[in-house]
């Protein structure tokens, strides 16, 4: 029996309780024997912060997942790698005989997909797990749709559909939180607040109030 691993790749910049929930309900729903959580280097499709440092957004993805029981880990393959991060190099890298490796994505990346390098192996070495977690809106439902039948018409796309209960948190929200020096408990993990709060992380002048 093959191995049915996930992929969950991200800035994670930093990693919310929105990226938590995403991740178990994944995990849960499509039955994984593994779950990788792949903070990128780079990514191609995304402006990071100049004084973004790769090595805290690991270590915070770490902190976050210490501890949990299924069998979730994070993975420094895309940070060591260095350079922009693409998806196509990832899959191809996990690629096994004995893996059915599926790639979990948001609506916006999945809108997109087809404009990623290398789309056609991105599609050949993977199942895409489109998770929703934005509240329904029929412009959006006709446009998923319509990508979908183009992804299995171009590229012969297995696609699978995630539901997943609406979490309200970006990490841009919380970086603005931080840097005001407002509490953000609730939004993210304990220990990844900590650690926030304890490098000075997002801090502007102030830092967070413990």
């Amino acid at each position: 029996m093959k191995t049915k691993l996930g992929i969950f790749g991200g800035t994670f910049a930093p990693i919310h309780n929105g990226h938590m929930n995403a991740a178990i309900v994944f995990y849960d729903r499509m039955a994984l024997d593994r779950l990788i959580i792949m903070p990128t280097f780079i990514p191609p499709h995304k402006k990071i912060s100049a004084d973004d440092d790769p090595e805290k957004r690991l270590e915070m993805c770490r902190l976050a997942f210490r501890g949990e029981k299924r069998n979730i880990t994070v993975s420094d393959y895309e940070i060591g790698q260095g350079g922009k991060s693409y998806t196509y190099l990832t899959l191809r890298h996990y690629s096994a005989p004995d893996c059915d490796i599926t790639f979990l994505v948001g609506t916006d990346m999945f809108l997109s997909l087809d404009s990623w390098k290398e789309p056609a192996e991105i599609f050949s070495l993977a199942r895409i797990a489109l998770i929703r977690r934005e509240a329904a809106d029929c412009g959006i439902e006709a446009m998923i749709a319509e990508a979908k039948e183009k992804y299995r018409t171009d590229y012969h796309a297995d696609i699978a559909d995630i539901k997943c209960p609406a979490v309200d948190i970006s990490s841009t929200e919380v970086r603005t939180l931080a840097a005001e020096g407002r509490d953000i408990s609730g939004l993210v993990p304990d220990s990844v607040r900590d650690y926030i709060i304890e490098n000075r992380l997002y801090s502007g002048r102030g830092g967070i109030k413990q």
